[in-house]
């Protein structure tokens, strides 16, 4: 009778179970800004698109009282439904440990509180708040739309050549 090792225990365990070693793997990941209503919430939902094993959350040092509308609709324009999220803070999260904790914003980064839990990397990728744009509609949405735009391409790199292959 061959040696059972743990490796090849685990590997029956998969074939057995249906699961792939990568399925079995999940990345905790928190994305930090001020008011947990534009920048944090596209993040989120840009890396919650990227791989369902990514567990995002999203929260702010002084959450907004709503999901800015611009943000909203910038990301409805890409196919992402973002209208039924609400702004969190981040104090609900300090006990809880994550493998990545970003901050998108200049002053999350300044504010980032001391986490209790384990924080596997912190990564700061700020961007300009869209919510300060000013003008007529068009003028706001094509701020809303350039962040949107950033956002996805900054951190489509950044999981692909930082985050996927530990899932």
């Amino acid at each position: 009778m061959p040696k059972v090792t743990r490796r090849s225990f685990v590997q029956g365990v998969v074939a057995a179970t249906g699961l792939g070693a990568a399925e079995t793997r999940k990345l905790r990941v928190l994305v930090l800004c001020t008011g947990n209503s534009a920048r944090s919430q596209m993040t989120q939902a840009f890396l919650e698109s990227f791989d369902r094993r990514l567990e995002v959350y999203s929260a702010g040092t002084k959450p907004a009282a709503r999901v800015n509308p611009y943000a909203v609709r910038a990301m409805k324009e890409v196919g992402i439904d973002i209208a039924n999220r609400i702004p969190k803070a981040v104090d609900q999260y300090v006990e809880q440990s994550f493998d990545f904790v970003f901050t998108v914003c200049d002053d999350a980064d300044r504010n980032c509180p001391r986490f209790k839990g384990k924080v596997g990397k912190r990564v700061h990728i700020g961007f300009p708040d869209p919510a300060k744009a000013t003008g007529t509609d068009d003028q706001i949405m094509a701020v809303f739309r350039q962040t949107r735009n950033n956002i996805q391409a900054k951190f489509s790199a950044y999981f692909q050549e930082n985050m996927k292959g530990q899932l």
